[in-house]
């Protein structure tokens, strides 16, 4: 599927599930319950918030990762929430962000252990261009790292959707592999449409903001599951390109694995 009908179905799809689209909406509005909470002083509203929070903390991530399943598998249809199932998806895909965050946290504090001491001094000595100079390139430095390893990070929360395994999506080298099998030209296609969607959606959510709370409601419990809903199923639909011909073997072998481990456990009990 080329990336031009990637992006007509992924900007459909929201719409072709209106009667489980509510499901999402409401697991999002469920958490401006917090802020609404805060703005009044309520206390009541505050613990139905604080509730609401956890619960979207435990269900949303690993709903958004049965998203991505269904658009690999290049269908339109909406999942169900299934709790058990939901949780133990976001418990990975919480384990897979840390682990992917790990070297640019680590790059952060050592940029700014070292330059960030020396810059220090720059600007004790009135060096401004020194100084400037070295924050532009901390900054670049810090910001090119994080990206590179966003980008990683998303196509191995799609690499966890198709195999059904941690062990995979925590594979760098396959990861890789799998970005230079899709393409770098189609991915840069597809993040510079994310792009454009999120500036012109931001743009319309400026103007709805203007509205007093309706405006921040309709922004975080309509238009937020909207674009969750879009960028996670565009996701799988891109990397459906590559799964059933590249991955073959490893999703093979994955289940392989998997029966095994299982049938350890069976003949243990």
């Amino acid at each position: 599927m080329n990336v031009g009908k990637i992006i007509s179905n992924s900007l459909k799809y929201p719409f072709r599930n209106l009667k489980k689209l509510p499901i999402l909406f409401i697991l999002f509005i469920l958490f401006s319950f917090i802020p609404i909470g805060m703005i009044y002083d309520n206390k009541y509203v505050l613990t139905i918030g604080a509730i609401a929070f956890f619960a979207f903390i435990l269900i949303v991530p690993g709903y958004l990762l049965s998203i991505v399943n269904i658009g690999l598998n290049e269908s339109s249809m909406f999942p169900s929430i299934d709790f058990g199932k939901n949780i133990y998806d976001t418990i990975r895909v919480l384990v897979l962000r840390i682990a992917y965050m790990i070297v640019p946290a680590a790059v952060f504090y050592l940029v700014l252990s070292t330059m960030g001491v020396s810059s220090i001094g720059m600007l004790a000595d009135i060096k401004v261009h020194s100084f400037l100079l070295t924050l532009i390139l901390m900054i670049f430095v810090v910001l090119i790292t994080y990206v590179i390893f966003e980008i990683l990070l998303f196509f191995a929360k799609a690499r966890l959707a198709y195999f059904n395994s941690l062990s995979e999506a925590l594979k760098v080298h396959k990861v890789v592999s799998d970005i230079r099998n899709i393409g770098i030209f189609n991915i840069i296609k597809w993040v510079i449409f994310m792009v454009i969607l999120m500036i012109v959606v931001s743009y319309i959510s400026s103007w709805l903001m203007l509205i007093p709370y309706v405006g921040f409601l309709i922004y975080l419990g309509i238009v937020i599951p909207i674009l969750e809903s879009i960028g996670n199923y565009s996701l799988g639909l891109l990397y459906s390109n590559i799964a059933d011909n590249d991955n073959s073997l490893d999703k093979l072998e994955s289940t392989i694995q998997s029966l095994e481990y299982n049938n350890y456990f069976d003949d243990e009990k």
